[in-house]
């Protein structure tokens, strides 16, 4: 077995490559010129390093020679332009399946990570199962369906699709600005606080997807791979809180005050440039009734369960962000 993984210097991609590396898997890695590879650092003189893009035919065959497997965690999930979230999303996944079918069958599996944003958004009362039909409200939840729809109808060798939903854990900065307030003794409470949220910690997200590259029941199928301890805003926040040993004061943010906030974010970040979390895009994610899932499929085929709870992942995620100087 050699593995190719794509996205390896992001958040989720370099905790797949520190999982699979520990298991002693020869991987390759496909990495733009110039990326930034501060989280795989010490990976790097252990490592096939490729040099290309999803986008850019030739450097994705030339990538794929001698792997038998492949990981594609690339993807966008912030962006100045909706079109960037198909262009990734969509189109750089198509490109990816069509690298994968040119190898001519020595590509025995594809695991393909996809969000829980393209199934959509579910209440507390009725998680999102994986047979429900998709009904994403954001472009990025309609450009990771459409990355789906290309793997499913297109891809020749086996495949799995895994739908996290949040992921949280250490080298995060989504989660960052959270714990950011919280320091300040500030806890935003986003539409009252009490939304459903399943979580899942990053380390269990990669072990889901060992267990994906191996398992013989896994290909075909598309998993929820998140914690079955469903959460809200405000206990993710108390949480913190009560680790980081400091009071706090709630912040009410009614899902009426979300919309302006998303809007101001989003010109700032057209200015400077930046993609920033907050955008009009996130705004038909935070006003949802819940983000809940049920990972049971996952379970009950695989035998595969995320074990971290939150009280333990927040503790290894705050550990590590005050370890690096980001709090």
């Amino acid at each position: 077995m050699k593995v190719l993984l794509t996205g390896a210097n992001g958040f989720v991609g370099s905790h797949i490559l520190n999982r699979l590396r520990d298991r002693g898997i020869p991987m390759a890695v496909l990495l733009r010129q110039g990326a930034d590879k501060r989280f795989i650092e010490t990976q790097l003189p252990h490592l096939d390093l490729r040099t290309g893009s999803i986008g850019d035919a030739k450097s994705l065959d030339a990538a794929m020679e001698d792997v038998t497997h492949v990981v594609h965690c690339a993807g966008c999930t912030k962006a100045l332009r909706v079109s960037e979230f198909y262009e990734a999303n969509h189109a750089g996944t198509r490109h990816v399946v069509d690298a994968i079918n040119r190898q001519q069958g020595r590509i025995q599996r594809l695991v393909h990570i996809s969000s829980l944003a393209a199934a959509g958004p579910a209440p507390l009362d009725k998680p999102a199962l994986e047979s429900d039909a998709p009904n994403p409200v954001s472009d990025y939840g309609k450009s990771k369906l459409a990355g789906e729809r290309e793997v499913q109808n297109a891809c020749k060798p086996e495949h799995v699709i895994l739908r996290p939903p949040a992921v949280y854990g250490p080298r995060d900065t989504a989660f960052l600005p959270l714990f950011k307030a919280i320091k300040a003794h500030v806890s935003p409470r986003f539409g009252g606080g009490e939304m459903a949220l399943s979580l899942v910690f990053v380390k269990d997200l990669a072990e889901a997807v060992e267990t994906c590259l191996m398992h013989p029941a896994a290909p075909g199928k598309v998993f929820n791979v998140a914690s079955p301890e469903i959460a809200t805003a405000r206990l993710l926040a108390d949480e913190i809180a009560s680790q980081m040993k400091t009071w706090t004061l709630p912040l009410p943010l009614p899902t009426a005050a979300l919309w302006p906030l998303c809007v101001l974010q989003e010109t700032a970040s057209r200015l400077t440039g930046k993609p920033a979390v907050l955008s009009r895009q996130k705004y038909a994610e935070l006003r949802a009734p819940g983000w809940a899932c049920d990972p049971e499929r996952m379970r009950r085929d695989l035998g595969f369960v995320c074990a971290t709870g939150l009280k333990n992942g927040i503790a290894e995620t705050l550990d590590w962000y005050r370890q690096q100087g980001w709090l």
